[in-house]
Formats: structure tokens, C-alpha cells, sequence
């Protein structure tokens, strides 16, 4: 199994076009590595390929991965597409996809509603595009050779759906996965989202080769502290990384191979590799992804 992470950041990436933060003035000035908004590509065979959700981003980071280059005049190694949620970081750039190629897009029911809702998303021409609807919990044939599972993790609504201030973020259900990667021979998880840490969730975690986990935010009141925002991590659908009941501490115990964050946002301290924070998540055993960054389980 190849995994290529395509981007690392949360949406609007970093820098983010219009934040004069700390992180994103130290990205623009080449203090600090750039990160384009989230997504992965994998493969079995390294011929093959799937891209597991479409940011905004997606046209550059498929010119800066050489593996994802066409083959031929018009002929991509892009066999399927697969999207996590309904988020615009991650099925903006679908529109990107619209050149006459031939792929399946895969999504859960909801997922794929979402998206017939919005007429935009009719450019994906259907005599070249072949949906494909996912049954939570149901592996499948992503690319020869790797299949993926769909599963429910705590989440809530893509923003533009959401009504009124009170949003339900412990939403289990088609709304919100995570994708469990299976070759001959290993186990991968990719979970860029999540609200909370169950403990069946902890328990599917647990014994893969390597996890790909939500790392949007530091802490909690991240984006109220430094005046970005007025929602909390969680309220946003986004466990904290750290804290008595953030992702680091419920995660420790846990035997996983490779434990990567993404989806990091631009406030976030992890976006500075030389950041402490940045340090101790290393201590403790994880990396922070970064854009191209290859993982062989």
C-alpha cells in the first residue's frame, strides 16, 4: 500500500488567503512549510491510483505528485474517487475533475445527496463519471488490489447545511467517515474528521498499521483565543489534539503502527515543525503529516 498526503491543512489551508496570523505570515514567508487543504491518494500497485477526498487545492497538489500524472494524452492513473463528507474542503475540487475522465466517485447515500443538491456539480459528466452509493460498514473495491471500508465517526452537518446555532455534532451516521484501508497485507485508517473519542471508535483504531487522524485544532477555545473565530473545536466537529480528553491522551495506549495528524488548521501550533507543541506530539509517538509526505506501512 502507497498513501501520498496530497494536503495537510484544514480549510482555506495555510496560508489561509485572508488570515494575518502568526502561522500563516510565517508560511508566506518561507518560515514554515505551506499547507494546501486536506486529502490523500493511494494505491496497491503504484499504477493505480484513488484520491480519498477533492480540496480546493486538488490541481496543484496532482501537479506536484509525480505518481498522479497522466500517462498518456488524456489518460489519468486516477481510477476512483472517494469523499469523506460534504464539506467544501473536501468535494470543491471534483469540479476540478470535470475534463471528460473516466473514474468512479464513491460516497455514502447522503454524501452523494448532498451533492446532487447542488446543480453545480452536474459538470461531472455521467457517461464519464459512474457514481457508486457505499453501505456504511461494507468493504469494497477502491482501487485493484485495496479495498476500503465506510464508517460512522462522531460529526455534524457540512457548515452550509447547518441551521440556527444549535448544531448536533455528535452525529453518527452517513454524514461524517472515516475510511479503513485493507491490501494483503495491511490496515490503514484515514479519519480526517471527528467531534469525539468513543470508545468502540478507540477499539476499531486499535492494531492498524498506521492512522491518518483528525489534528484540525490544539486545543479547544483555539480559534476564540487568538480572536479567529468564534467557535470551539468541537462545536466545529473537531476533537482537540490536546487536554485530559483530547485525541493525544485517548489515543496513547492504543497499538497502532504510524500515527499521523491532518487536517491541521492554520491557528494550529502544529503547522510549525518547530513548534513545542509540534515536539511533543513527536515525544509522544506521532507525526504531523506535511503535503507529499509518503507513508509505506
Amino acid at each position: 500500500m502507497r498513501i501520498v498526503i496530497l494536503g495537510t491543512g484544514a480549510g482555506g489551508g495555510t496560508p489561509q488567503w485572508n488570515c494575518g496570523c502568526g502561522n500563516c505570515d510565517a508560511a508566506r514567508a518561507g518560515r514554515i512549510p505551506a499547507m494546501s487543504q486536506s486529502g490523500i491518494a493511494v494505491s496497491a500497485d503504484g499504477r493505480s491510483w484513488a484520491l480519498i477526498n477533492a480540496s480546493p487545492d486538488l490541481r496543484a497538489q496532482l501537479a506536484a505528485t509525480p505518481a498522479l500524472h497522466p500517462t498518456g494524452l488524456r489518460k489519468s492513473p486516477i481510477r476512483s474517487v472517494l469523499v469523506t463528507n460534504g464539506d467544501i474542503d473536501h468535494v470543491a475540487g471534483l469540479l476540478t475533475l470535470r475534463e471528460s475522465q473516466k473514474f468512479r466517485l464513491f460516497a455514502t447515500r447522503t454524501i452523494h445527496d448532498m451533492l446532487d443538491d447542488n446543480p453545480v456539480f452536474q459538470v461531472m459528466n455521467p457517461e464519464m463519471v459512474r457514481r457508486s452509493t457505499i453501505t456504511l460498514d461494507t468493504p469494497f473495491e477502491l482501487v485493484p488490489g485495496l479495498h476500503a471500508a465506510l464508517f460512522a465517526v462522531p460529526g455534524k452537518v457540512p457548515l452550509y447545511l447547518e441551521e440556527g446555532e444549535s448544531v448536533d455534532t455528535q452525529l453518527i451516521g452517513e454524514q461524517t467517515v472515516g475510511v479503513e484501508l485493507r491490501s494483503e497485507r495491511h490496515r490503514v485508517l484515514y479519519i480526517p474528521g471527528c467531534a469525539t473519542m468513543p470508545d468502540w471508535l478507540i477499539q476499531r483504531i486499535g492494531g492498524a498499521d498506521a492512522l491518518l487522524f483528525d489534528g484540525t485544532l490544539w486545543t479547544d477555545d483555539e480559534m476564540i483565543v487568538a480572536g479567529l473565530g468564534k467557535k470551539t473545536g468541537r462545536r466545529m466537529g473537531h476533537i482537540p489534539v490536546s487536554g485530559s480528553d483530547g485525541s493525544l491522551d485517548a489515543l496513547a495506549d492504543v497499538p497502532v503502527g504510524r500515527r499521523i495528524f491532518v487536517h491541521v488548521n492554520n491557528s494550529n501550533p502544529l503547522t510549525d515543525p518547530f513548534s513545542s507543541e509540534t515536539a511533543l506530539v513527536r515525544a509522544a509517538g506521532w507525526d504531523v503529516g506535511h503535503d507529499g509526505m509518503e507513508i509505506a506501512p
